[in-house]
C-alpha cells in the first residue's frame, strides 16, 4: 500500500523525491519504492526523515515499531513529575517558553497564575517578533463547563472571573502580531504548556484546584506517544474554538 503521508508531507513542504532522497544520502529509487510501494526503510533512515521532515517517525510508518518499543520509548519522554503545580519552580515556566523556537501553546480555563507574570508575557511577545506561533486558549467564561469547573473546585463563579481577569491581563499581548487568542467550551481533564517538543501537563483532579494538582513534564523522544496525544488533543480543542476579539 502507497505511503500516501510520506507523499503529503513532501507536497505540503515543497519537496521532491530527489531532495529528500540528497538529503539523507539515499538512492532516489529507494525513497520512491518507500512511497509507491510502502516500503518501511531501515530505523536509521526513518529517523534520518523524520528529522528532515519536522515529523515524528510514527506518523509516517504508525506500524514500523512494536508495542513494547512504543511504551519504552514513552517512558522515556517523562522528565520528571511534581506533586503540586506550586511545586514546579518559578525559573522552569520561564526556561520552557524562552526555549521555544516554532511553537508555544497554552490550553487552560484561566491560568491566572501566567497571565500574572510580566516577565512570561515578556517572553509570549519578543518570541511572537521573532517568528514562534504562540497560542493561548482560555475556556468561555459564559460556558457550562467552565460554570461546573468552579462547582467542581468550590469556587463557584470565581472560576469565570479568573478568565477575565486573565483577558484584562492579557489585553496588550492580545494585540501582539503572532500571539492568537480563542474560548473554548471544553471539559478539561488537563491544562497544557507547549513549547516545541517540551510539555508541562497539570493534570486536573476533582474536587482539587489545579495548582494543588500534579504536573508532568514531558520532552518528546523519537517513537514516543506521549506527547504526541497531549499535542494531538490540544489542536483538538483549537480547531473547535472561537477567537477573541482583540478590543
Amino acid at each position: 500500500m502507497p505511503n500516501e503521508r510520506l507523499r503529503a508531507t513532501l507536497l505540503e513542504q515543497g519537496l521532491t523525491i530527489a531532495m529528500l532522497a540528497e538529503s539523507i544520502g539515499v538512492d532516489q529509487k529507494t525513497v520512491e519504492r518507500w512511497i509507491t510501494q510502502g516500503r518501511t526503510p531501515y530505523r536509521r533512515h526513518r529517523y534520518a526523515v523524520a528529522s528532515r521532515l519536522g515529523v515524528d517517525e510514527t506518523f509516517l510508518w504508525p506500524d514500523a515499531l512494536s508495542n513494547e518499543q512504543v511504551t519504552a520509548a514513552s517512558t522515556g519522554e517523562l522528565v520528571t513529575i511534581y506533586p503540586h503545580r506550586t511545586a514546579v519552580p518559578r525559573d522552569i515556566w520561564g526556561r520552557l517558553f524562552a526555549s521555544a523556537e516554532e511553537e508555544i501553546g497554552v490550553l487552560v480555563y484561566a491560568g491566572l497564575f501566567l497571565s500574572e507574570d510580566t516577565g512570561i508575557q515578556r517572553t509570549f511577545a519578543e518570541k511572537a517578533k521573532a517568528g514562534v506561533r504562540v497560542r493561548i486558549l482560555l475556556g468561555d467564561p459564559e460556558s457550562p463547563q467552565v460554570a461546573e469547573r468552579g462547582a467542581d473546585e468550590g469556587v463557584d463563579d470565581a472560576m469565570a472571573a479568573k478568565i477575565r481577569n486573565a483577558l484584562v491581563l492579557y489585553k496588550n499581548l492580545r494585540k501582539q502580531d503572532g500571539v492568537e487568542f480563542r474560548s473554548h467550551r471544553t471539559v478539561l481533564y488537563n491544562s497544557i504548556y507547549r513549547a516545541d517538543d517540551q510539555l508541562l501537563i497539570n493534570t486536573h483532579v476533582y474536587g482539587m484546584p489545579a495548582a494543588l494538582a500534579p504536573v508532568w513534564h514531558l520532552r518528546r523522544i523519537a517513537g514516543g506517544d506521549l506527547v504526541n496525544t497531549y499535542l494531538e488533543s490540544f489542536e483538538r480543542v483549537w480547531e473547535g474554538a472561537a477567537p477573541i476579539p482583540v478590543g
